[in-house]
């Protein structure tokens, strides 16, 4: 299918099963190698600041184990860059953290904190990372991620996600002019937060984007299914979307 939308499955609340008791299971590695063989195209783990559920260790055997490419979230800090430098992932998304927040709760500032930026992208650029910015679809933060250099862009879905009527048809629309105006500008748009069965399908449809990141619904709905069912349902739905 030469419009394919890939699909990148995020394993980090396998790790919180996991942390939640302490020792070795459910092991993410393994959430990983399912995904895989389920059809993913690619693996993002998120290694926050307080390791509340990815851990270094966690990192550095999905490089060595999985066959995907792994996209890296992290936060603007030295200590991220000096790990995603260590392990050279093929893509690192870097997205806004505060430790008092239970998930991502909005875009980077790519545009307020261009001069912090800056020098972090240059970095990882230069050691062959594929370097993503995790911001909202706004046009001004765009325009930030072309002045930054960076080739990729992963709008926050989250409000789509959460709104409901002409609301979340307005967000719909907000998402579409923005990878557009991304596509145009030579940048790849990419899309994730709060995806479901029930809503990926519109955001699905939007020709510009390349990669749609899910996680945390895909990992609760493999309690019930497997994750193995859960990936292909969403496969299905995405492909469905592009016809």
């Amino acid at each position: 299918m030469s419009n394919r939308l890939r699909l990148g499955v995020n394993i980090d609340h396998v790790a919180t099963i996991r942390n939640a008791r302490g020792g070795l299971t459910p092991d993410p590695i393994r959430a990983a190698l399912a995904a895989q063989a389920a059809g993913a195209d690619g693996i993002t783990a998120h290694l926050r600041e307080d390791r509340r559920h990815i851990i270094d260790d966690d990192i550095a055997h999905l490089i060595g184990t999985i066959a995907l490419p792994l996209n890296f979230e992290m936060a603007a800090t030295e200590e991220m860059v000096a790990l995603a430098l260590k392990h050279r992932p093929h893509a690192a998304c870097i997205v806004p953290e505060r430790r008092e927040e239970r998930t991502t709760e909005g875009g980077l500032d790519a545009f307020g904190q261009h001069n912090h930026l800056k020098g972090l992208i240059d970095r990882l650029r230069d050691a062959g990372i594929r370097v993503s910015l995790f911001i909202e679809p706004d046009p001004r933060q765009i325009e930030a991620a072309m002045l930054l250099g960076a080739p990729v862009v992963e709008f926050h879905t989250g409000r789509y996600a959460h709104a409901e009527g002409q609301a979340q048809s307005d967000e719909l629309a907000r998402l579409t002019d923005a990878a557009a105006l991304a596509a145009k500008n030579g940048i790849e748009p990419h899309a994730g937060h709060g995806l479901t069965f029930d809503n990926v399908q519109p955001v699905a449809a939007i020709p510009q984007l390349a990669e749609l990141n899910i996680g945390h619904f895909l990992i609760g709905e493999a309690i019930f299914v497997g994750l193995d069912a859960s990936v292909r349902k969403m496969r299905a739905l995405m492909d469905e979307a592009r016809g």
